[in-house]
């Protein structure tokens, strides 16, 4: 009796936990992008390890954000844009709306055209058809959402698993690494260091999951059990931004290994990585690369779609029908695919558009973590409110700087 006794809350613990684990390894696909793919590989590619200190300190930043927005859900049972609409006034609100939808848009950009090159390196699909097989496979993916929320997860996280069991081939392929860990200490090497790192650092925190993971915890609200939901989200946001961040440090780390050779200029498109590492480590290498892409591209359109569904329900109290917001979103996608730009460039400006949309969610978090009229007990103190501030000033500046670069 005294074991059952004992076993009961234990498992009860166990299980109120599983409900709770879950919505960062949702948001943590957007860490692990077909944006992600472009920006970390250019970075390894041009500069070896040396931008290594750069994911690591992008993903400590992205765990620090993320709780935020999972705890705002969690205290208030409301998402970010909710709490907007309630708290902002009307043209306030209507702003934030319309480029959250933008966002969204570029956010589509890069997964679709990330996964239709995966598609087209591994089949020989062109490029707009193999767009066009990403959009229904991500809405069938989508389907199990409102009806099955676990199921749902499990294969974001699945795909997610893809994504670093290909990158994990592909770093065990390069065999001994010497001299990686003189990436972790801060530097640069020239302007194109620092533009890189803009650009890594920039694609990282994405502001979509920012609406979302509010959204993905705030069903958890009860104020008679918040303690333990945030301690619970903590864990999940460590666990699931850990896989995030070494994914991150794996591609740059392949391409560090494969192509910073010194002897012949790095390869500046995600066709020319695949070709390369075909050719450096194996086939193998290469088909884990295109796999882990489509992998990424599939995940992370269906997360993009599904926080678009929450930035309108949120700040509208609207809803359209899933299968009309997925050709809205994925139209400039297809557009130019369909007028033959080149993928890789489409992408590095996806990254840019989002630059835009980065402050507008991370102010409105910061300005709301710290009331207590909304959080109670819970608001931030000021030195959290101080690191969260000091968070927008920097990824908003260092995005400033990326559009800058990237324009004049």
């Amino acid at each position: 009796m005294v074991a059952t006794s004992v076993r009961t809350p234990v498992m009860a613990r166990l299980r109120s936990a599983a409900v709770v684990m879950g919505p960062a390894f949702v948001v943590a696909v957007a860490y692990v992008d077909p944006g992600n793919f472009a920006t970390n590989m250019a970075g390894g590619a041009a500069h070896g390890y040396l931008l290594l200190w750069v994911i690591v300190s992008a993903s400590l930043l992205a765990m620090f954000i993320q709780y935020q927005s999972a705890k705002l859900g969690v205290v208030t049972g409301r998402n970010l844009p909710q709490l907007c609409r309630e708290h902002y006034s009307r043209p306030v609100t209507g702003m934030l709306w319309v480029q959250a939808e933008l966002v969204a848009m570029a956010t589509d950009l890069a997964e679709f055209v990330g996964a239709a090159v995966a598609l087209n390196l591994l089949f020989g699909i062109p490029l707009l058809p193999a767009a066009i097989i990403t959009a229904i496979v991500s809405a069938g993916i989508l389907v199990l959402q409102p009806l099955r929320r676990r199921r749902f997860e499990s294969v974001i996280v699945g795909l997610l698993a893809v994504v670093l069991g290909g990158f994990l081939y592909q770093t065990l392929q390069l065999g001994p690494l010497t001299g990686a860990a003189s990436g972790l200490l801060p530097g640069f090497d020239g302007a194109d260091s620092v533009l890189l790192a803009t650009g890594m650092l920039g694609a990282t925190v994405m502001p979509h999951v920012i609406y979302l993971h509010s959204a993905l915890t705030q069903q958890h609200h009860n104020p008679q059990l918040t303690d333990r939901a945030l301690r619970t989200s903590k864990a999940d946001i460590a666990v699931a931004l850990t896989i995030a961040g070494a994914v991150n440090v794996s591609m740059l780390v392949v391409a560090a290994g494969a192509f910073h050779t010194g002897t012949s200029a790095p390869p500046e498109s995600l066709e020319q990585m695949h070709s390369g590492l075909g050719a450096l480590l194996g086939p193998g290498a290469s088909l884990a690369f295109a796999l882990a892409l489509l992998a990424s591209g599939l995940a992370a359109s269906s997360v993009g779609t599904y926080s678009g569904q929450v930035v309108m329900e949120g700040f509208l109290r609207r809803r359209i029908p899933l299968g009309l917001r997925r050709l809205a979103t994925m139209a400039p996608a297809l557009a130019i695919l369909a007028l033959g730009a080149d993928p890789t460039q489409a992408l590095v400006i996806s990254q840019v558009v989002l630059s835009f949309g980065i402050p507008f969610a991370l102010v409105p978090l910061v300005l709301l973590g710290k009331r207590r009229d909304v959080m109670g007990v819970h608001a931030n103190k000021p030195l959290v409110t101080a690191i969260g501030a000091a968070a927008a000033v920097v990824v908003s500046g260092l995005n400033v700087f990326l559009l800058v670069r990237t324009f004049l």
